[in-house]
């Protein structure tokens, strides 16, 4: 029998845009954009090969379809970034080296970090590190990457005392460690970057609390200066109170929650973790309780944060120190599917004001606060249909209503209440759980792995079409739940440091269901790589209680 003697063709077909155009195989992104697109050149942060994002100085290995990303983009933006943190890590060691750069979240269109250093960290030494940071574009210095094995990526992270990077890298299994470097500052490579700094334009790095803010120009236009960050005191103080929780229980990064699963810890970081909650979920009670004349509790907040839970939770601690609170959800009053509004697309708006029936809403709690009994709505999510419930509502003397939902901090929605009858609770997960010291878990990823698996358990959604809804949904937070955050009388983080091992458990599937040949895809590889560093916690821990089982089942509550 002849062997057959398998034949690689050396040109490839790369197709932008529907033109086509032949190249050498392993030909590098940024080296075709540069011969045969150079107007795109100077814009392009990366590109999406067989829909997976990909860096500049990636070859083209096959014939395929490209999408150049560009700072408009979601996934441009994330490249921009990266690169900046890298950047602000290698400066802040060229000029302390004995310091401990520890990013934080997202605050404004920025992102927090702490420098511990001794004497502390001075306005002085915030400007020398953006002042080193724009000497670095302007000398347009390159971010060498490499591919390492593990024992070696551990004793270089060893050797520059960045130990959570060295506990990160020893889970990966591979055997292999993709590190970056500046010259003097060694880091994991977790997300693509810019090959050198020439493609940074604007950015800002000012001193905030403890630490420093570097700041991003705005979505879409890289060439404009950062807006100024605002108030986030209220924010900023959320954030520190879930990193000291986190330091409680000895996860401050994924590698501690991976060893605290290995080696048996696991169960008593989530009692301690769904201790903090019910204390905080206590608190507000009471601080409820001390309102006079509190008749309406709104909680809200983005997509998939837990709202529903949350108040079925507050409705227990209610309860304890004897207010009889009654419940009321937004999302039942949603109007029929076919009488929503449309947006700019001509697809329904289900994130706008208007997709709730405000005239019926506001007639229903003006006669609940009057101690009127009414008839709520139930919306079906499967049907897009609106019925009405047999069993009637009434608020007794000293009886408050509890309402969720994501219009929940905007007077419009409950303008038939006076104001000094709510109180007003913003939710969301806000994780301060970092993957090492220099690599930050994005906020908004761990709602959207909450509402994959949610939806495709319970709504009727595959993963494909909840991340193609994905950016519509986050849209509609920016336009009506951001702009009301100063509203709340409180904030509840309801994320939970353990949550993502074990939505692991059950969104691996789900994102594998996800073709490559849709758009999502690009999406749903970047979650399960991000998915790839948490060892898995099976979900029989989790107790009936906690906000995680609005998402994967099992609640104790009815929903």
């Amino acid at each position: 029998m002849s062997a057959t003697t398998l034949k690689i063709p050396t040109t490839i077909t790369v197709r932008v845009d529907g033109r086509e155009y032949s190249v050498t195989r392993g030909t590098r992104v940024k080296a075709f954009l540069r011969r045969y697109l150079p107007e795109l050149e100077k814009d392009c942060l990366g590109a999406t090969l067989w829909n997976r994002l990909v860096a500049l100085e990636a070859p083209i290995a096959a014939s395929c379809d490209m999408v150049p990303i560009t700072y408009a983009s979601k996934a441009g933006a994330r490249i921009y970034r990266a690169t900046l943190t890298i950047m602000l890590c290698e400066a802040a060691a060229r000029l302390f080296p004995d310091a401990r750069v520890q990013v934080g979240q997202a605050l404004g269109n920025g992102y927090y970090f702490d420098i511990f250093k001794e004497p502390a960290i001075s306005a002085g030494d915030v400007a020398a590190i953006e002042n080193e940071m724009r000497a670095m574009v302007e000398r347009n210095e390159a971010l060498a990457t490499m591919r390492v094995p593990v024992h070696e990526a551990v004793e270089a992270f060893g050797v520059q005392g960045y130990h959570s990077q060295a506990q990160i890298a020893r889970t990966f299994r591979e055997g292999w460690v993709n590190l970056v470097t500046m010259g003097t500052h060694i880091n994991l490579w977790m997300h693509p970057l810019l090959p050198t700094t020439e493609g940074i334009r604007a950015f800002e790095v000012r001193p905030y609390e403890t630490g420093l803010v570097l700041s991003f120009p705005p979505a879409g236009r890289p060439d404009d200066p950062p807006a100024d960050i605002g108030d986030q005191d209220a924010l900023f103080a959320t954030y520190r109170e879930t990193r000291d929780w986190n330091r409680l229980v000895g996860v401050e990064t994924v590698a501690d929650l991976n060893r605290s699963v290995v080696e048996g810890g696991i169960g008593e970081v989530i009692r301690v973790a769904e201790a903090l909650h019910e204390r905080k979920l206590a608190a507000l009670a009471d601080d409820i309780a001390c309102k006079r004349g509190c008749r309406l509790v709104l909680a809200a907040g983005p997509s998939s944060s837990g709202k529903t839970t949350f108040v079925k939770r507050l409705r227990m601690q209610l309860l304890a120190i004897g207010i009889r609170p009654k419940e009321l959800s937004t999302d039942n009053y949603y109007v029929n599917r076919e009488d929503t509004p449309l947006d700019e697309n001509g697809e329904y708006d289900y994130e706008c004001l208007e997709a709730i029936d405000l005239g019926l809403l506001n007639t229903h709690l003006d006669s609940l606060m009057k101690g009127e009994a009414v008839n709520p709505p139930r919306y079906s999510f499967t049907t897009g249909t609106r019925t009405f419930r047999p069993e009637p509502l009434q608020l007794g003397p000293g009886e408050v209503l509890l309402i969720e939902g994501i219009h929940g901090l905007n007077d419009k929605l409950t303008e038939a209440v006076p104001d000094e009858g709510k109180f007003r609770i913003y939710v969301s997960a806000l994780t301060q759980l970092c993957i090492d010291d220099h690599n930050r878990i994005f906020t908004s990823d761990a709602r959207l792995l909450r509402r994959v698996v949610r939806d495709r358990r319970y709504r009727g959604y595959s993963a494909a079409q909840t991340i193609s809804r994905w950016a519509k949904v986050r849209a509609g937070e920016k336009k009506w739940i951001y702009p009301f955050e100063s509203h709340a009388d409180a904030m509840f983080n309801s994320t939970l440091v353990y949550e993502a091992a074990v939505l692991k458990v059950f969104a691996e599937r789900f994102l594998m269901e996800v073709p490559e040949s849709d758009p999502s895809h690009v999406e749903a590889v970047r979650l399960l790589e991000f998915l790839d560093l948490f060892v898995p916690i099976f979900s029989t821990d989790v107790p009936a209680t906690s906000i995680l089982r609005e998402f994967i089942g099992g609640s104790s509550f009815q929903y």
